[in-house]
């Protein structure tokens, strides 16, 4: 590292999918039941959550965004497990000689509430990217009617990631 190197770096992602049938509704890597029958549709499992928590990583590392790394149009893709790809973004992230601080979230539904699952949420993400589930937050919001996610068309997450250089 030199004089001018930061030795933290701040990403910031942000993620949104429709809601549609026949899709399941995966959070967190958590399957849900949303009170329409409806799930994320979306190449990937469409878990709005992680796909946001990347994006911050990436972010952080100055990298772009996980659809460099995992574009829609590539097959290889369809249908996968977002905690799989997060913990292709946390070797990344170690790979360039960085550790994963803290990771800040919210994600935007009217439905479902989520209030029982977040603690899952929480040690999924976790575990992918090698720190304790104190280190993680994951909150939960409605759009008060407003919007597609009040209208019940789509579910969005926002997240904040701190780097430390190691």
């Amino acid at each position: 590292m030199t004089a001018s190197s930061p030795k933290f770096r701040i990403g910031n992602g942000y993620d949104i999918h429709r809601l549609t049938p026949g899709r399941d509704l995966v959070l967190g890597g958590v399957k849900l039941i949303h009170p329409k029958g409806v799930g994320l549709d979306g190449h990937s499992d469409a878990d709005v959550l992680v796909h946001a928590v990347m994006d911050a990583l990436l972010g952080a590392l100055g990298l772009g965004d996980i659809g460099k790394f995992f574009p829609p149009t590539d097959s290889k893709w369809k249908n996968a497990d977002s905690l799989v790809l997060l913990e292709n973004v946390q070797k990344l992230v170690k790979e360039r000689g960085w550790r994963v601080v803290n990771v800040d979230s919210v994600v935007v539904a009217e439905r479902p509430k989520l209030k029982n699952h977040i603690d899952s949420m929480r040690k999924n993400i976790a575990a992918r990217i090698d720190v304790n589930v104190d280190l993680v937050g994951v909150k939960a919001t409605t759009n008060e009617s407003l919007g597609a996610e009040g209208r019940e068309e789509g579910i969005s997450s926002h997240a904040v990631v701190l780097l430390e250089k190691i």
